[in-house]
């Protein structure tokens, strides 16, 4: 009888010390799977929270920064090998890439770029565009990054030597541009007053027109002119005489404070570190072949 009972006292005390052990190990269990949670929740916030910083900038395709140019251009933006190419494209490469996208290229006619930040397709213009107060009321403007200026091309031989000798004259300009402002003088500010104005899309149209006869001179920026007279130097000379003097800048939609701000910070960037210089003269030396 006392053998029985021990024997009974063995087996409880066996099943209690499993079921210790059981309850234990379940703890234990519960106490790493609530700290994988917790972990799992923080690791989720951080991420949440850096898509969140990135994500200030909004686009209107995700994963993609989409910028309207016209590349006809050169050498702000052109085409080399079917490829959509220089200074703009540089700069907007290294937009892209402080915000983690990538990079496309809308190819239009110069006067339609503002037309695509108001209608949503594209986050940005880079296109040699001078930053005007006209221009100021439809697209807010980044900080400048290049002086430019608007030069004259003419014939050999032409009786046009100076700016004021384009009085009277008839002058091809790229449709939209300052050139095209000035010389079509709406509202009657500009000091020269040109006989007749005819706008091109293209700046290649216009110079193909003035080597043929049917206008006097041509009023263009100043680097593709330089292209523009290197490639008919038998035929076109640029002025000393520039027509007048701009700043290029990029163009947002009105309010975009969140992409304004970044491209100014890799503006600014480039600027200090001289990389902005760097490019400009790689393609200022292309033109020249220096």
């Amino acid at each position: 009888m006392k053998k029985a009972k021990r024997f009974a006292a063995l087996v409880l005390t066996i099943a209690m010390s499993a079921s210790l052990a059981a309850c234990s190990q379940s703890s234990s269990s519960s106490s790493k799977a609530a700290s994988d949670a917790s972990a799992e929740t923080s690791s989720s916030a951080k991420t949440a929270s850096s898509a969140s910083s990135s994500g200030a900038v909004k686009t209107i395709t995700d994963g993609t920064l989409t910028m309207s140019t016209n590349a006809e251009f050169e050498p702000f933006e052109y085409r080399d090998s079917g490829k959509i190419v220089g200074i703009d494209v540089e700069i907007a490469n290294k937009i892209a890439d402080k915000l983690g996208l990538e990079l496309k290229i809308n190819d239009v006619e110069f006067a339609s770029l503002i037309m695509e930040l108001q209608t949503n397709k594209c986050d940005f213009v880079a296109a040699g565009m001078t930053a005007t107060d006209d221009r100021r009321k439809n697209v807010d403007f980044s900080d400048p990054y290049f002086d430019a200026s608007q030069a004259i091309i003419v014939p050999k031989g032409s009786a046009i030597k100076s700016r004021t000798d384009l009085n009277g004259k008839n002058v091809g300009v790229q449709q939209g541009t300052t050139g095209d402002t000035f010389c079509t003088n709406e509202d009657g500010t500009s000091d020269i007053k040109v006989a007749s104005v005819k706008r091109y899309n293209k700046g290649s149209d216009a110079i193909s027109d003035l080597i043929n006869g049917r206008i006097d001179a041509v009023v263009i920026d100043n680097f593709p002119a330089t292209k523009f007279v290197q490639k008919n130097s038998d035929k076109l000379v640029k002025l000393d005489d520039s027509l007048t003097s701009e700043q290029y800048a990029i163009a947002v939609q009105k309010g975009n404070t969140a992409l304004l701000d970044q491209i100014n910070e890799v503006l600014k960037e480039m600027k200090s570190s001289g990389e902005l210089d760097q490019i400009i003269e790689k393609y200022q030396s292309s033109l020249t072949g220096e």
